[in-house]
């Protein structure tokens, strides 16, 4: 068991995760440079966008469309949001729309093209699901090899356009937006100016979700005349809670108060992290969650989180496939598509019953967490944030404003830049807060 998160929350990761459907079916770290297993060439390759038409694969019927694999990324099961998420929307799609359901995480990252061309050689699943950024190259140099053998990856492109391949991303960008907002507001509640992120590798999502907290601070700085800086911290993985407790303490002592959760199962160190602080510290400090609904885990310094809603990408692509709906292409959800969005408070409550019923909550029920989230969000989000939440939220809405998706990582450096300098509409493909 990794250091820096109790024995508790790791193990209601399987449990709590287990019982869902059951009941609704690069900036490094400060003095420090962090080297990421992907290298730039990979990135040039997946930002290159290129038309090719394969043979078009063999028409199945729906009837026969039902045999999926679920391949995750290297970390696997177990991060309480990303790669769990995309396991709650393929088990909805089991049971919704009689799918069998299977799941493989790979070895390693050396182990995930050969096993990839193993899989689609064999050709005994109607669909592959590809979860997240890793798979992009093993795919790209796969697919055009098995033309009959249907993909989708999940949250990444491979910048082609193929008949048996559907790439889904999300809008990073809108509800990071949201997010810096809310966190720059908190964090003046707190007595700082100063924001920070926790996140796992410096690759295309993250890069988005950096262009819209970035965003989010500027745009309330700009709406407040209170000035906001941005702490960027890239730990280089995304399964190590002790790593992410170690920034994490980092950022605090450098006085940051607020820190959003970009990293996978890595930030629930940071969880860990801000509570043993206010122990030991006597101070106030908060963590924001990501993906799934989070602040069931410590309600108390988990006041929010972001939604990525990678159930809902995962059930898609396997509904095209049973219904016979299938067309290759890459798509993108965010805010006006349900794809991205702030954990209500309904949410926060579904997620709460789940931890209740596997005795996790420690003494609360799910009405005790909401309770204390709501009293935290009323006491820590005044409404002057809430408002510029919402007029940024319709903005984006109602495509008034459109963000840019950096395709390189000099791009999304000058766009930060950019931003820091004030120039807001740096950030923007559509639009002006000019």
């Amino acid at each position: 068991m990794r250091a820096g998160v109790s024995k508790g929350v790791l193990f209601a990761v399987f449990l709590i995760i287990g019982i869902l459907i059951g009941a609704a079916v690069g900036f490094s770290a400060p003095g420090k440079v962090i080297t990421t297993t992907v290298t730039q060439t990979s990135v040039e390759t997946v930002t290159q966008t290129v038309t090719k038409t394969t043979p078009k694969p063999t028409t199945t019927t729906a009837q026969k469309a039902k045999k999926v694999l679920v391949l995750f990324d290297v970390g696997g099961r177990g991060d309480l949001s990303f790669n769990d998420m995309a396991w709650l929307g393929a088990e909805k799609a089991k049971k919704e729309l009689g799918v069998e359901i299977s799941y493989l995480t790979p070895k390693s990252l050396a182990d995930m093209k050969p096993l990839l061309e193993e899989l689609s050689r064999k050709g005994e699943y109607d669909l592959l699901v590809l979860v997240g950024f890793l798979w992009t190259t093993p795919l790209n140099e796969t697919a055009d090899k098995f033309p009959q053998q249907k993909y989708a990856l999940i949250d990444a492109t491979t910048g082609v356009v193929r008949d048996n391949e559907v790439d889904i991303l999300f809008k990073e960008q809108e509800v990071a937006s949201l997010i810096g907002v809310i966190a720059s507001g908190m964090s003046y509640e707190l007595g700082s100016d100063n924001i920070g992120a926790l996140v796992g590798m410096d690759i295309p999502p993250l890069w988005r979700f950096q262009i819209g907290y970035y965003f989010g601070a500027k745009y309330f700085e700009k709406k407040t005349g209170k000035p906001v800086k941005v702490t960027w911290t890239i730990t280089g993985t995304f399964t190590d809670p002790a790593t992410g407790k170690q920034y994490t303490e980092q950022m605090l002592k450098q006085g940051i108060k607020v820190v959003y959760g970009l990293a996978g199962a890595t930030h629930l160190g940071a969880f860990t992290a801000v509570k043993e602080w206010e122990e030991r510290k006597g101070e106030k400090v908060f963590a924001i969650g990501q993906d799934a609904s989070q602040e069931w885990i410590d309600p108390y310094h988990i006041p929010i989180s972001g939604r990525k809603r990678v159930d809902v990408a995962v059930y898609t692509a396997i509904e095209t496939v049973v219904k016979g709906t299938w067309k290759g292409g890459i798509n993108a959800l965010g805010l006006k598509e349900g794809g991205v969005g702030i954990a209500t408070i309904d949410e926060v409550k579904w997620f709460a019953e789940q931890a209740y019923q596997v005795g996790k909550l420690k003494d609360m029920t799910p009405d005790d967490v909401v309770k204390v989230v709501e009293d935290l969000r009323k006491s820590y989000i005044k409404d002057e944030v809430w408002n510029l939440v919402r007029e940024l939220e319709q903005k984006i809405r109602n495509g008034e404003i459109v963000f840019k998706s950096p395709m390189s990582v000099q791009e999304r450096d000058q766009i930060i830049k950019e931003l820091e300098a004030g120039n807001l509409d740096a950030a923007l493909a559509k639009g002006s807060v000019s």
